[in-house]
């Protein structure tokens, strides 16, 4: 890998010299890609698979201010020479590729600018609770990695520490308030028994026929070593920390606007999450506009319910009428389920590539389960969280599942694998204005798919394009404006039917994660726009599923990008993907 890599020097020299063709000037830009694609696998301690995906290794990454620092320089270097190469030269494919790269390497400058790892989780994300198997692995080798990454655990977990120290010390710290109760997501690890360990489940059933039972025992008594000597300490000492070392030292205010240089560290996470260039006040008035709006397109599905009470009194009987409760988790997991198979009969209708790759569907963690968000998709499943069913109301399952699994999130992971024209360093990239865009386009896209059945199911519908509609409020009053988070949560709950759980959960989300809130509601606004555009300038030629098509196969840009590459779809003519057959 290392072999690969460009000498900075070497590589700023070949750039001085003007090229021929775009061809080999887009051919510069894809060594350049390359070595930087090459570099990040190697500094993750992944490893590449054949169709471009990523696997764990035998360690886990370094978090020290070091190694971020470094990564930070490697990547000034690289956007120097990005700028030499310029983008007139290259081919419209080029500068897509570009502009991603481009987007990469900015953000990287910008967390080491504000250290952002010395806040190395929130009330949402963490990086302990997704390290243990969830099921057997397929070679005794996948088993050693696995034992080896269990070794470097405390390591890791001291790095972290030690960056989280950092931020304490300098008031950069996750809010106080938002942290109540979220040890739990390192108690279930502290264990007396290895074999009671999450750690220990792909040792549960191991594969029988790819490994044989004598070797089979010796990962075995190597996993209990591992876990006994290791792991349980590892998040022994990390919940010691936690409770008595770093929440007790926490911060007590709530925006971005309190840290050090706090207004020019939220406008950077606004340009990260959104990839565009909008003011906390361009965003805070598009939300309240967007909220007006869908408010009106609530009151009319509320009539055709045949509701003659309030808006306020609908929410109301929707959060509480035990006709929308799941009784079991597996009967929500169910309706989930359902709706899944109900796109599968629509998929052809609106898209002419349909990926190979398949997903499940799976329940959230348990152990944090209380704390997390209502549902989460990515390439290999999506996750429904079963915890407290009543919060979780089934007129919301139907949108929640058109978001996360398909055509959401694990549809289009699934695809930007599976182009085989897209760089490497592009099929697994996640730009949330272009991914959670799209997972909120989806939700609206299940109207004309016919997926949502009841009024209440539109509702449902509804209140979660609102709840992203609210998110341009409430993140930008939290952290611009000064909001309380008394004001967020009242803001939340008067404009949706969520449930009280899922307004206290997702508003101590907003605080401690500033602008990733923005994301939904910007990137799906984009997406209609550009559609709407598209629909307008084609006439009879406009494709939906064409125009799905093209949209995917980007993978994941900036929305700029997405929103030129429309712009070249309307003057080819509509054409959609090679290769697919479009009847």
């Amino acid at each position: 890998m290392r072999a690969a890599f460009i000498p900075m020097a070497a590589a700023a020299a070949v750039l001085v010299s003007a090229p021929a063709s775009a061809q080999e000037t887009d051919a510069r830009l894809s060594a350049l890609a390359d070595a930087y694609h090459l570099y990040r696998i190697e500094q993750s301690g992944r490893v590449e698979q054949a169709d471009g995906s990523t696997e764990a290794g035998e360690r886990l990454e370094s978090v020290t201010p070091e190694a971020h620092l470094a990564r930070a320089e490697r990547a000034k270097g690289w956007l120097a020479q990005l700028d030499a190469i310029g983008a007139d030269g290259l081919t419209p494919a080029g500068r897509i590729d570009a502009a991603v790269l481009r987007h990469l390497l900015e953000t990287e400058i910008g967390d080491a600018r504000f250290r952002e790892w010395e806040m190395p989780f929130d009330s949402d994300n963490n990086f302990w609770s997704y390290l243990a198997g969830r099921s057997a692995f397929d070679s005794a080798d996948d088993y050693r990695r696995y034992i080896a990454r269990m070794r470097d655990l405390p390591r890791y977990f001291a790095e972290h520490t030690a960056n989280a120290r950092a931020g304490l010390a300098r008031g950069f710290s996750v809010p106080r308030v938002t942290l109540a109760g979220r040890d739990a997501s390192l108690a279930a690890y502290v264990v007396d028994d290895p074999e009671q360990s999450p750690f220990w489940v792909p040792f549960k059933a191991m594969p029988a026929g790819a490994i044989p039972p004598a070797e089979q025992e010796r990962l075995r008594a190597e996993a209990r070593a591992a876990i006994a000597e290791a792991v349980t300490p590892a998040y022994r000492e990390l919940l010691r920390f936690f409770r008595e070392d770093y929440v007790p030292r926490t911060r007590t205010t709530l925006g971005a606007s309190e840290f050090p240089d706090g207004a020019a560290y939220y406008r950077q996470q606004i340009r990260e999450y959104t990839t565009l260039e909008l003011t906390a006040e361009e965003i805070h008035r598009i939300g309240l506009d967007e909220v007006a709006r869908i408010a009106a397109e609530m009151e009319r599905v509320k009539a055709e319910a045949g509701f003659t009470g309030s808006l306020a009194e609908f929410v109301q009987f929707l959060r509480t009428d035990p006709q929308f409760i799941a009784r079991t988790p597996d009967e929500l997991m169910g309706v989930s389920s359902y709706v899944a198979k109900r796109v599968d009969g629509r998929l052809k209708d609106y898209f002419g590539f349909l990926p190979r790759h398949r997903f499940s569907i799976r329940p959230v963690d348990p152990a944090i389960a209380p704390f997390y968000t209502a549902g989460r998709g990515g390439l290999d499943a999506c996750q429904m969280n079963t915890h407290d069913l009543p919060s979780r109301p089934l007129y919301n399952i139907p949108a929640l599942t058109l978001h996360e699994c398909a055509p959401g999130h694990s549809f289009q992971a699934a695809i930007a694998l599976e182009q085989p024209e897209v760089p490497r360093f592009r099929r697994q990239v996640y730009f949330s204005g272009f991914g959670e865009g799209w997972g909120l386009y989806v939700e609206y896209l299940g109207e004309e798919m016919g997926i949502y059945r009841t009024p209440y199911e539109r509702f449902g519908r509804l209140s979660y394009e609102m709840w992203r509609a609210v998110r341009l409020v409430v993140d930008t009053g939290i952290h611009h404006y000064g909001w309380s988070r008394e004001q967020a949560r009242e803001y939340l709950a008067s404009r949706t039917a969520l449930s009280e759980h899922e307004v206290a959960t997702e508003v101590d989300r907003y605080i401690s994660w500033p602008g990733q809130a923005l994301a939904y509601k910007l990137g799906e606004m984009t997406m209609r726009r550009v559609r709407a555009k598209a629909e307008q300038a084609l006439g009879p030629a406009f494709d939906i599923r064409k125009f799905h098509d093209v949209v995917l196969s980007l993978g994941s840009v900036p929305l700029p990008m997405l929103e030129a590459r429309i712009d070249a779809f309307i003057a080819d003519g509509g054409q959609g993907l090679a290769g697919v057959v479009y009847d």
